[in-house]
């Protein structure tokens, strides 16, 4: 029996979201008595996969190549299934990210296992197995009974804090077998973006509202954000406008994100929003109506224009720098 692991990567390295998953599934490890595995498709380099066994992994699994460079989930379920059984994996946890949510449900599907998505702790119990999870845009929690003898997990963002061992562990080459299919994708053109970190990946975000008032008002966010080392969001009536790009819609019908701070500029906050941003550890809000639903939501509020307060605190956080 084993813990098995897909660790989500971008560009070779392993984000936030898939540290915390590694830390979590070792503890799970720990209360089966069994050990932790993690697996890595992709092209990543040795010292990167390495860093796993300091988030708590016991053994590192990768493959790569040209087949499943191009990213098809077919191909990668059919790994997974490969390496659960080779493991003899009765527990496989994924992230609650855009990847770990289309894998899934297919590898739970291929292995008739049971499947419960955005996990937000350890089991309260093994028999049954239950798990607690998060519902209607996190106001309630559900505790989830899976009865077969294989469990897929995805775990909710910032539900687990990245913990440290003193481990160095050497990462095993998988080879896929024969009979895995054929890619079905084709990749016909890649475009990446630059400059600036992607929204899911960001511990800090910087967002604005109409508050902003204009396109032109979100230079001072860009600022913040290149102060903090932070990403830039907006909210769904912003994109709407123009003034931002689709990319930085953040919200229930946009990018679904929980970094560690949240700063929403001028964002009335509504549910629709609230409910992609829910899972940020800390939210601070600026707002001059004081009974603005964010302030709802927030740990930190300042009633006030953004366009007063934004300049006093770039100001304040460069001469803190």
């Amino acid at each position: 029996m084993s813990v098995l692991i897909f660790a989500d990567h971008r560009d070779g390295k392993f984000p936030k979201h898939t540290r915390e998953l590694v830390s979590y599934g070792r503890r799970m490890a720990e209360q089966l008595a069994t050990v932790a595995v993690v697996l890595a498709v992709g092209d990543i380099a040795e010292k990167e996969l390495r860093t796993m066994g300091r988030c708590g992994a016991q053994r590192v699994l990768t493959a790569g190549g040209e087949r499943v460079d191009l990213l098809d989930h077919r191909l990668y379920a059919s790994l997974i299934e490969q390496v659960a059984k080779d493991t003899k994996a009765t527990y496989l946890l994924f992230s609650y990210s855009n990847t770990g949510k289309a894998l899934a449900p297919l590898v739970a599907a291929r292995l008739k296992a049971g499947y419960v998505s955005a996990v937000t702790g350890l089991p309260v119990g093994y028999e049954p197995f239950t798990v607690k999870k998060m519902l209607f845009s996190g106001k309630i929690y559900a505790g989830m009974t899976i009865t077969s003898e294989i469990k897929v997990l995805t775990l909710a963002p910032n539900a687990w804090e990245t913990e440290v061992w003193e481990e160095e562990i050497m990462p095993e080459r998988v080879e896929m077998k024969d009979t895995e299919p054929e890619p079905s994708a084709e990749r016909i053109s890649l475009e990446k973006q630059e400059g600036r970190q992607l929204l899911t990946d960001a511990d800090i975000v910087i967002s604005g509202g109409r508050g902003m008032q204009s396109a032109e008002n979100f230079r001072l966010l860009e600022e913040l954000a290149d102060l903090l080392g932070g990403a830039v969001a907006c909210t769904r009536p912003v994109s709407d406008e123009g003034w931002r790009p689709p990319e930085e819609h953040a919200g229930q019908t946009g990018k679904i994100i929980a970094p560690d701070l949240y700063f929403a500029f001028g964002i009335s906050g509504a549910i629709q929003h609230l409910a992609g941003v829910s899972g940020s550890k800390v939210i601070a809000a600026v707002n001059k109506d004081p009974d603005a639903p964010i302030f709802e939501a927030a740990d930190y509020g300042i009633v006030g224009d953004a366009m007063e307060v934004l300049p006093r605190l770039i100001e304040a956080v460069k001469k803190k720098k």
